[in-house]
């Protein structure tokens, strides 16, 4: 069995403990993204699976295992999601409760991919999983930040490429200035 993981995020530049059998290509399935998780262990607002935001390019790479039972676990470990909430890591073939997507289905259809896995992160804002915040919170969060934790928060945007251009990454650019890298780049190491 090919499997492979979809990503959009950090996952494109520090894809470690994920063992990868591919470098990450572009021409992943569209995805309703945006930056609206505001982890607790983190400073950045991180992109994740919001319906109702417009659909963004994601990326895709092989995982150095044939089974999607190990390739949620690297993921799930990768992501620091707790066996507890396996609903968190998305995968067809499903497996523990995993969300499905007729989206990502069609294209491992069209691609001829046996199966896949990514993260189904809710959207998370002052510790209420589930909450969808406003822009105006989010550059408010993000504005108000630590030095350090601000530099982080910054570095995790610009790191994003730059055709991921969602409407709440519009308005941070806008009121601070936090533009993607020209460089900015996906890792192809393994």
């Amino acid at each position: 069995m090919n499997i492979v993981c979809i990503a959009w995020g950090s996952l494109l530049w520090k894809p470690a403990p994920l063992k990868l059998a591919s470098g990450w290509h572009p021409g992943g399935p569209r995805l309703p993204i945006e930056f609206v998780r505001k982890s607790d262990d983190s400073a950045e607002v991180a992109l994740v699976l919001c319906e109702g935001a417009r659909p963004m390019p994601t990326y895709w790479a092989y995982l150095a295992t044939a089974d999607l039972t190990e390739a949620r676990a690297m993921l799930g470990a990768r992501e620091k999601i707790t066996p507890a909430r396996p609903d968190w890591i998305g995968s067809i073939p499903s497996r523990e409760g995993a969300h499905e997507d007729a989206r990502i289905a069609a294209w491992l259809r069209r691609m001829r991919i046996d199966a896949a896995v990514w993260t189904a992160l809710p959207a998370k804002f002052e510790g209420e999983s589930g909450r969808v915040p406003t822009p105006d919170e989010v550059v408010r969060t993000l504005d108000s930040l630590p030095e350090e934790e601000r530099a982080e928060a910054e570095r995790y945007l610009r790191h994003t490429p730059a055709h991921i251009d969602t409407h709440y990454r519009r308005i941070i650019a806008q009121r601070l200035g936090w533009h993607a890298q020209r460089d900015a780049h996906v890792t192809s190491m393994r």
